[in-house]
């Protein structure tokens, strides 16, 4: 019953996603005009606004102009059913599921955004980054100095990356956004889980880089956003990152 409410409360929160990630890069009100169709303009009615049913009904279209809509939208709302069930999963206290599931929320948000206009929006991180110590003394879910040190630790030596790869390579290897992301990650996960974050969405871009070139016969002529990895590798850290470093650590040296 409750794993049901949460998949509920997950696709109406997708919905709301949908919309922040439309509207946030153009600096849009995520609350007024009610939505919309972008192609007509024409108004969505509640019956034709319904999570992933809609959807299905209209045949992905819109029921004034026909105009196709994007199956992203309900990839969304069902990404983020999944998302907040995994994070229900882990038996938080109430109040560690809410700041949680805001924070699972926000990655996404930014995963898309990042994937469509290859920036991070501060008006997410900043007031993030701003919230999370206070967050973490409130609730307790990391320790408030974990929390400034993985603030400290996240943007810093994500800075610090970026501010040597451009001296060397006299080019801009990642943006700022991502510095103030990792920022973020760690005001929320601790030090721990801005490094383990780093580490593991590195890996995986690296990985989707890889893959990417061999798909295009070893061109690799396009910019690769780097929020998307590090939403994942800071997801995975929420879903086991303690217990997975207490696994590698246990290993026995080869040396």
């Amino acid at each position: 019953m409750e794993q049901g409410l949460v998949i509920l409360f997950g696709l109406l929160i997708g919905s709301f996603l949908n919309v922040c990630i439309a509207r946030v890069p153009q600096g849009e009100s995520i609350v007024t005009p009610p939505s919309h169709c972008p192609q007509c303009l024409g108004g969505i009615a509640w019956y034709d606004n319904i999570p992933v049913i809609s959807y299905m009904l209209l045949l992905g279209r819109c029921r004034s102009c026909r105009t196709r809509i994007s199956p992203r939208y309900p990839l969304v709302e069902i990404l983020t059913a999944a998302a907040l069930l995994a994070v229900f999963t882990l038996n938080l206290t109430p109040r560690e599921f809410a700041v949680y599931g805001a924070f699972t929320c926000a990655l996404i948000v930014i995963t898309f955004i990042d994937i469509d206009h290859k920036i991070i929006p501060d008006v997410i991180t900043l007031p993030s980054i701003l919230v999370a110590p206070a967050a973490a003394f409130l609730i307790g879910h990391v320790s408030m100095l974990d929390s400034l040190v993985g603030i400290a630790i996240g943007g810093g030596g994500l800075w610090a990356i970026a501010a040597g790869y451009e001296y060397l390579r006299n080019q801009e290897g990642m943006g700022f956004g991502d510095v103030k992301f990792l920022a973020m990650v760690g005001g929320y996960q601790g030090w721990e889980g801005a490094v383990f974050t780093l580490i593991v969405g590195s890996l995986i871009g690296t990985v989707a880089g890889v893959g990417l070139m061999v798909a295009r016969r070893g061109r690799l002529d396009m910019e690769i956003p780097f929020g998307p990895f590090l939403a994942a590798g800071s997801f995975l850290y929420l879903l086991g990152g303690p217990k997975l470093i207490a696994w590698y650590l246990a290993l026995p040296s080869s040396f």
